[in-house]
């Protein structure tokens, strides 16, 4: 039976990492007199008033204790999100009274953004949104840094987690979890391999991606919308930024290709994007414990998996 973090342990790991982002900040200059939360799921935001300037700091997270790899993705974050709008892309860049790198402090690794103010009248329209990510794709196809492939997709995590959940009936059925390893032992040397993917893919080009469903993470500011949430950036096929979104959203993004000269989405590896999302939110209910308000948002997904055929065919 799975341990859930109570409430008062939850709001105790939020002042926490407030705590830690204030001493930082005011470590690297910054006067914070007023520091507020803005969001608080997997990651904590907090403006560090009166300064303009946002702490994001993780929470939620496979390996809390491995700060030097979370730091490492931080780091590509930062380094692609400058790039970009060094480049005029209409991006959340890192904060320029900084520096452009991960801050670590009392168990947390912080990155530091401008805060900018939301247009919070403004209804979020991901099918827009899915059209305007194939712009956004055109523009990171130039990125000259080293990103790894699919590291998005976190293998070692989806492996270690269809163990774990072993131990956890109250998150998932046997027969669920029975599926979801088949899957993966078809998913998996895909997943691990660039070469291998590029053999069984030969038509998909791979380039940097966003890496988290970059529909979902844009972000309205009062001026204009900014794309946002690159702490998964990697490299791979433009597919796997549209997973799990659907025919409406795929037909937008294929709307937004032709539309700038590029292609459209391949439906085979589609059909492994979506096969491989799926399989990582299986593995994501292991993070429940730490976020027990997690399930009610995993479980429809699950729910719908149980009525899907299995992973697409990987002989074809």
């Amino acid at each position: 039976m799975a341990t859930l973090l109570t409430p008062r342990q939850c709001a105790d790991r939020t002042a926490a990492a407030v705590d830690a982002a204030v001493v930082a900040g005011r470590g690297l200059g910054l006067t914070v007199a007023e520091p507020r939360v803005l969001h608080d799921v997997f990651s904590v935001a907090v403006h560090l008033a009166p300064a303009p300037v946002v702490a994001r700091i993780p929470t939620v997270l496979p390996r809390p204790d491995d700060l030097a790899t979370l730091a490492c993705r931080q780091q590509d974050e930062l380094d692609v999100t400058r790039w970009l709008a060094d480049r005029g892309v209409p991006v959340m860049a890192p904060s320029p009274l900084v520096p452009h790198e991960p801050v670590q402090r009392d168990g947390f690794s912080m990155t530091f953004w401008p805060y900018v103010e939301e247009a919070r009248d403004k209804e979020p329209d991901y099918v827009a949104n899915a059209e305007s990510v194939a712009d956004l794709h055109v523009a990171l196809r130039a990125y000259p840094g080293r990103l790894e492939f699919l590291s998005a997709a976190d293998p070692d995590f989806i492996a270690d987690s269809l163990t774990l959940l072993d131990q956890h009936p109250d998150l998932i059925g046997r027969a669920e979890l029975d599926r979801a390893r088949r899957e993966w032992r078809l998913l998996e040397p895909l997943v691990r391999s660039r070469a291998a993917f590029e053999a069984r893919f030969p038509a998909v080009d791979l380039q940097p991606i966003h890496g988290d469903s970059p529909p979902a993470n844009i972000f309205h500011a009062l001026d204009g919308d900014l794309y946002a949430d690159f702490e998964l950036v990697t490299l791979g096929p433009v597919e796997w930024d549209l997973a799990a979104l659907g025919p409406e959203h795929e037909a937008a993004y294929n709307h937004g290709a032709r539309r700038n000269g590029t292609r459209p989405l391949d439906e085979d590896a589609l059909a492994f994007a979506n096969a491989l999302g799926m399989v990582r939110i299986i593995a994501t209910l292991t993070l429940v414990p730490q976020l027990p308000e997690l399930m009610e948002y995993l479980k429809p997904a699950v729910d719908h998996w149980q009525t899907t055929p299995f992973a697409f065919d990987l002989g074809s």
